[in-house]
């Protein structure tokens, strides 16, 4: 099972289709620098710990910008 679920990341996130783009583009954040804001993430993968960040409430998404 995937944690954090896609219901609950939908409670953070309205859309699905931005919930893709913001842990996506935090992935690929992740990916050049090393800057993780979860405190010992469950996840080794970059999106499952930009999800993880995503569910902490550390990262969210700005509607003004989308």
């Amino acid at each position: 099972m995937l944690e954090p679920s896609v219901d609950n990341l939908l409670t953070k996130i309205n859309s699905k289709y931005a919930l893709v783009i913001v842990s996506s583009k935090r992935a690929r954040e992740l990916q050049d620098v090393d800057n993780v804001m979860v405190e010992a993430p469950q996840s080794t993968k970059n999106v499952g710990v930009a999800l993880e960040e995503i569910m902490d409430e550390k990262l969210t998404l700005d509607e003004d910008v989308v």
